[in-house]
This record gives structure tokens, sequence and C-alpha cells, in this order.
């Protein structure tokens, strides 16, 4: 399973996890930001207007409203990366990570309103009266490309489970289980018979669905986010200026002691903006091409929103709430995991500035430091070998080791730095913490004290719930472009099946392999819409030509 997680890392660290794939997504996003003469900022008001329903016209074919398909969409796009994404962000990137997740955003409400808009225009009617579209029908209709609308479509299968599925189900098991000790087969069982309520009646229960479900977990976690932010009012102006300031300066206090790189905060900050609206990933045009418009231009302008809804509003609260409270510069106590655990040979003392450079140059990729090998003695739960433990970016404090629950004497080995760790030994201490578990802690720095941290595991269990619910939807459509309609139902049983046994298994290498999916089905979708910007400005120009005095725009 290693072997097969490191070629898969392998792999995307060539598509998706690699700097050209970043530059091509944003250089898209900033292409038909100019060549489109600012849409997101000209045509913001508009796209509220329709959303309204101001636009509607009796007739419009489809089978949701504006207001459902961006809820849709919309709750496929607001998942775990709104709560843990953005705090693994800021751990490794620091304050400036925020900033380029904005730059991002700003840059993908233009992608989405072009890949929508294009996607509607070509949708089609299915034999059971619905309407289907997505990148793959202007890929088949308009560009006469069937191989690269299959290659998509076989992506946003994969897709379907390894970001909308899978990983969802096991953030909410493990944050449900960790909070409130619940089972987590229970958990995975209860969901996934929900889900297939659900899914099972298509995409107006979807709609129907996710138009209730999407505003009532962001007021919870809006409230939830703005009583952290007021409690820390004194934090709130030096947050913002350190967002700004380490951006200009190239470093910042990222990780505590540890500073982070321009690099470090460019890529976190893009790579986290763009996993989280998806925008260029052709997913949210599937769910937008089921709305009942008469112009796709105004499903366009609908879309536009999703990432300034996603993005700028939910994650920079995230964001504000982790920087304000404070928790992400604090060590605190916590059960290490393999994954963010690294011994180095010698003893580095963090109050020494030599070894804290080091150390920094090292977790930052500047330099080398030895990496122990051999064995770890260990009596009555204390490691007696002068060695440094890293965890989280940071130097570990009052190690402990358990086994079976007990203290632990005896050896543990260690290969290159790394400890194989397996389900009976337990090595916790003070260190640094990141994604979920550090959203939580910075949630009860507020009125709500430790109710705080309920907030954030309701609003894990309803984003990423909300989420898998959309992305079967994306899934069954692709199913039903490659196989035909008669296909989705059993795709809607393994879909939901996979969803139980995810709540109790490893999904890391999910994680990996859904890296390489979103490329596959980013990539196909960029190369189409830039074929076809010309049609996609004339589009725009008609558009306004025609209805400039309804929206007093032009």
């Amino acid at each position: 399973m290693n072997k097969l997680n490191d070629l898969l890392s392998l792999i995307d660290g060539y598509i998706g996890g690699s700097q050209w794939f970043v530059f091509f997504l944003l250089g898209t996003g900033l292409f038909f930001t100019f060549y489109l003469r600012f849409p997101q900022f000209r045509y913001l008001k508009s796209a509220f207007r329709i959303v309204r329903g101001k636009f509607d016209r009796e007739g419009d074919e489809g089978d949701t409203s504006h207001f459902q398909a961006l809820t849709t969409a919309l709750s496929g796009t607001v998942g775990t990366g709104n709560i843990a994404g953005v705090a693994l962000a800021i751990h490794l990137g620091g304050p400036a990570a925020l900033f380029w997740m904005l730059v991002t955003a700003l840059l993908g409400m233009t992608t989405k309103f072009v890949e929508v808009t294009l996607s509607h225009k070509y949708r089609e009617k299915m034999t059971d009266g619905t309407m289907a579209g997505g990148p793959m029908y202007y890929m088949k209709n308009r560009l006469n490309m069937k191989w690269l609308a299959g290659l998509f479509a076989v992506a946003t299968i994969f897709s379907s489970f390894g970001t909308g599925n899978l990983p969802q189900i096991n953030s909410i098991a493990n944050s449900v289980h960790a909070t409130f000790g619940v089972n987590k087969i229970l958990i995975g069982a209860v969901l996934a018979i929900l889900l297939g309520f659900v899914i099972i009646g298509g995409i107006k229960r979807i709609a129907k669905v996710t138009s209730r479900l999407v505003p009532f977990m962001a007021v919870i976690y809006f409230v939830g986010a703005v009583a952290v932010i007021l409690y820390n009012y004194q934090n709130i102006v030096p947050s913002l200026v350190a967002v700004f300031r380490d951006v200009f300066t190239g470093t910042s206090a990222a990780g505590g002691f540890l500073g982070a790189s321009f690099a470090f905060a460019f890529n976190r900050g893009v790579n986290r903006g763009l996993f989280s609206n998806e925008a260029g990933q052709g997913s949210a045009p599937i769910a937008h091409a089921a709305a009942r418009a008469h112009e796709p231009v105004s499903e366009g302008l609908v879309a536009l929103l999703e990432p300034f809804i996603d993005t700028i509003i939910i994650c920079m609260l995230t964001g504000l709430v982790i920087l304000s409270s404070g928790v992400w510069t604090e060590k605190m106590e916590n059960k290490f995991q393999e994954a963010d655990l690294e011994v180095l040979a010698g003893f580095y003392d963090e109050g020494e500035e030599l070894d804290r450079e080091q150390i920094a140059d090292f977790l930052l990729g500047k330099s080398e430091l030895p990496l122990f090998t051999g064995d770890l003695e260990v009596i009555d739960g204390k490691i007696i070998n002068e060695v440094t433990l890293l965890h989280a970016r940071s130097v570990a404090e009052e190690v402990f080791v358990r086994k079976d629950g007990a203290v632990f004497s005896g050896r543990l080995p260690v290969i290159e730095g790394h400890i194989p760790l397996d389900n009976r030994i337990e090595i916790a201490g003070k260190s640094l913490i990141h994604s979920a578990p550090l959203t939580t802690e910075a949630f009860t720095k507020s009125w709500f004290g430790d109710s705080g941290r309920y907030i954030v595991a309701i609003g894990l269990l309803l984003f990423a719930f909300s989420t898998a619910i959309s992305w079967s939807y994306y899934g069954g459509r692709a199913v039903t472009f490659l196989f035909g309609i008669k296909w989705v139902v059993y795709f809607r049983m393994v879909y939901v099946l996979g969803f139980f046994v995810a709540s109790f298994m490893d999904t890391t290498i999910v994680w990996t392999f859904s890296g390489i999916t979103i490329a596959m089905m980013t990539i196909p979708n960029l190369f189409g819409i830039l074929m076809l910007r010309k049609e996609m400005k004339s589009e725009v120009n008609s558009f306004w030509k025609e209805y400039s005095d309804f929206f007093g725009e032009k």
C-alpha cells in the first residue's frame, strides 16, 4: 500500500501538484479576467439579482431554480477544505497563504463564469426529461472531441469517489467519533442510509435538500466564527496586517518559531484555494446545467458567486478565526500522526538561535539535517536517546509512548527518521497542530468556550455530507454520458456502499489519487474553454447588448 501511495504521489507531483498546473489554472483565470474585462467585479450585482429570480421567464427549461443550482454546486465545494484545509494552509504557509487564497478566488470567479456559461449552452435533454450538461457536452457537441469528453467523464467518476465520497465520510466519522465518542461504523451506516435516500430522488431531491442544508450550515458556522473573531477583537487588525505584510516581506512566523517562505505561502494558499472552490475543474457546470434559464450567460453569472461565497467569505472567516485566536502558534497536547513525525539525530534546542535556524531551513527544504536510524530506547514511556522529534513542523515536547494504552518500555525501530507506527503504539506530547484539530481548538476561544468545538464537528458533518450529495450527481451524470441513464442506479449503489466502508477505513491513498483525478478533469476543461474564448466573448457581448437596460450594466 505504501509503495502504491508513493507511486501515486509521484504521478500527482508531475500533474496536479506541479507548478505548471497551478500556473495553467491561474493563468487561465487571469486571461479571462482581462479578456472579458473583469466580470467578477462588473457583474457581481447582476449575479445577485439573477439568483433572486429577477431574470426568470415562464417556460424556462430546466430542473432547478438558480438558487437551487447555486446551493447544489456550493454543497459540492464547501466541504472539509473550508475547515481543515484552511488550517493546514496557514500552518504550512503562514498568514500570507490567506492572501493567495483570496487572489485565487477572485480569478476563479471568472473561470467559473466561463465554464458554466459554455456548459449550459451545450446541455442536452435526457430521455427522462431532465437536463444534462457539463464540460463533456461542449467538448462533444461544439469541439467535436468525443475522446476528450470521455476522458473528462471518466475522471469525473473517479473524482466523485476520491473527492466527494470516501474522504468526506472518513472526516465526518473521525470528527464525530473524537468529539462525541460515537462508533465509526454506526456513523457510516446511518449517513449512508440518509445519502441513499437523498440521491435516489435525482437532481430535484438533491436540489431541494441542498437549498435548505447549505444556508443552515452556513449560518451555524458564521455565528461560531464571528463569535471567535469578536471575542479576540484586539487581534483582528494585527491578523489582517500579518496577512498582507507577509506577502511583501516573503516570510512569516508560521509554525511558531519557524519561518514560511514566499514559495510556501504561495503554494499552500493557491493550492488550497483551487481545491476549495473547484474553479476550472468542471464539476460545478454539471449542477448548473440543470438550472432553468433562457440565457447561458445568466447561469454563468450565478456560478460567479460560488468562489466568492466559498473562499472569500467562508475560508476567510476560518482563516481569521485561526489567526485571531492565536492557536496556530501554540503547542498543544495531541496524539502524534505518523505522517507528521520525523526523528532527527542529535538534540536541537528551540531556545538556541542557531538550532532554530537550522530546523527552519530543514523544514523549508533549504538544507539537510541528519535523520536518525536505529532503535529508540524507551523506558517508562520516555525516550532516552539523544534525538529530536519533529511533529507538525515543531519540536515536540513532553513526549510519552504507550502501547495498548499502557506505559511502554522497549525499543522503537526508526528508519531514516521515520517511525513505522501500528494501532498498538501511541506517541503523544506537545506540538503544533493543524487541519481540523487546529480549527476546532480555535473555535473554543470565544464566549462559547469548549462548546465551540461542537460547532466545528457539526459544521464538518454538514459540509462533508453535502459535498457527498452533490458529487453523487456529478458522477451520475458522467455515467449517463458514457453508458446511458439506466446505469446510474448501479453507480448510486456503489457510491453509497463506498461511503459506508470509508467511514472506518484509511483513506490516505484516496486523497493522493483524488489529486490526480482532479487534474485530469481540470486540464481538458481549461483547454476547452480556452479554445472557445471567442465564442464566450461573443456570448457575453450579445447578452449585455440585449439586457443591459434590464440590469443597468454595460
